[in-house]
């Protein structure tokens, strides 16, 4: 049992840092075979997806196979003005010929800064560090995606993507600002939650 929540972010990320490099192919590879399958995924057009940058499930084979079947990808900027992400489409060759900068905070983005609101896309798979059983989602820390998705109730469909060690029994503190997720993916599982 952890006592906070910061001990508990702690051995997360650490857990997560310790994932070998098979393992991470392995869970990608697994991640987008129940991904192919699903119906919510089937049905959306417009696709946020993030790049890995910090353990996370890799998505470089969700966002090939995205555009292997004709799915509009969308990849999150951080707009400086109010902190919130917004959503720039990329294509096939921006994304393999690595057309992106590094942030400040470790992450990339794509170079053409405007982009769109979230409300704009159909599904949201997006990265977490922890997730509970009710959906309550925890970040890295800097509350982007909870300022992003306060002004986005109804669309997109958010799909939190985690590998198995990242989904905890005990139930996370929400706070009113909190964003949960409508679904868990992880190499083993989807998981479906009520947004309250």
């Amino acid at each position: 049992m952890y006592t906070t929540v910061q001990e508990l972010r702690k051995k997360i990320r650490q857990a997560r840092r310790r994932i070998s490099r098979f393992e991470q192919k392995k869970s990608a590879q697994q991640v987008l075979n129940l991904l192919r399958s699903n119906p919510q995924f089937i049905h959306s057009q417009h696709v946020g997806l993030y790049l890995d940058a910090f353990g996370e499930i890799r998505t470089q084979q969700i966002i090939e196979y995205c555009f292997s079947i004709g799915k509009k990808v969308y990849l999150p900027v951080i707009c400086n003005m109010n902190q919130r992400l917004e959503w720039v489409r990329i294509n096939k060759h921006l994304y393999r010929n690595k057309r992106f900068f590094h942030h400040r905070l470790g992450m990339r983005e794509p170079m053409q800064s405007r982009g769109l609101h979230v409300s704009k896309l159909d599904l949201l798979i997006m990265p977490l560090l922890i997730c509970d059983y009710r959906g309550t989602r925890i970040g890295m820390g800097g509350g982007y995606y909870d300022r992003t998705l306060a002004t986005a109730y109804k669309k997109p469909y958010r799909l939190g993507l985690a590998h198995d060690l990242q989904l905890v029994e005990t139930s996370l503190p929400r706070e009113k600002w909190d964003q949960p997720v409508d679904a868990l993916l992880t190499p083993t599982r989807l998981l479906h939650f009520k947004r309250l």
